[in-house]
């Protein structure tokens, strides 16, 4: 995606409402999942990403896209990079997320607003919006009856 003024903020807020599923991920062995991504055993790996995601997410709001990468070099840590889409009502991200021993990363390949506003301000308020509307935890306390 060619970067913009508001590339880094939307990366930040995206970052912010996937970082439990990124910690999830993180649980599995990293000879795990780059043996999946080797052998191209992608049903398996969607399966991981589905049950990583279903804990904080309505489902099919996060998925593996069309795979992902892996770097395992000799002289330093395994890392991981899977393709998600995440699909909160009214927008589509296309991104990568990066996975390595002490941190994950995410980087935004491409968004799809449904109806995009004129302002790309209101466009990155509707995207922390929806994101927090596709979690099953808001961060409010609901009140409670009696």
């Amino acid at each position: 995606m060619r970067k913009n003024p508001f590339s880094e903020q939307r990366e930040q807020i995206l970052a912010e409402a996937i970082r439990p599923v990124a910690s999830e991920l993180r649980l599995v062995d990293a000879a795990d999942l780059i043996s999946l991504l080797k052998f191209e055993h992608y049903g398996s790996l969607a399966d991981l990403v589905s049950s990583a995601a279903e804990l904080y997410f309505h489902p099919g709001t996060v998925a593996l896209g069309v795979g992902g990468n892996y770097r395992l070099e000799w002289d330093s840590e395994p890392e991981v990079e899977l393709d998600l889409e995440i699909k909160p009502q009214g927008v589509t991200i296309y991104a990568k997320l990066a996975l390595s021993k002490n941190h994950a990363g995410v980087e935004i390949s491409h968004i799809d607003f449904k109806n995009p506003a004129p302002n790309p301000e209101d466009n990155t308020l509707f995207l922390r919006k929806a994101l927090a509307n596709s979690r099953y935890y808001t961060g409010q306390r609901a009140a409670m009856a009696g």
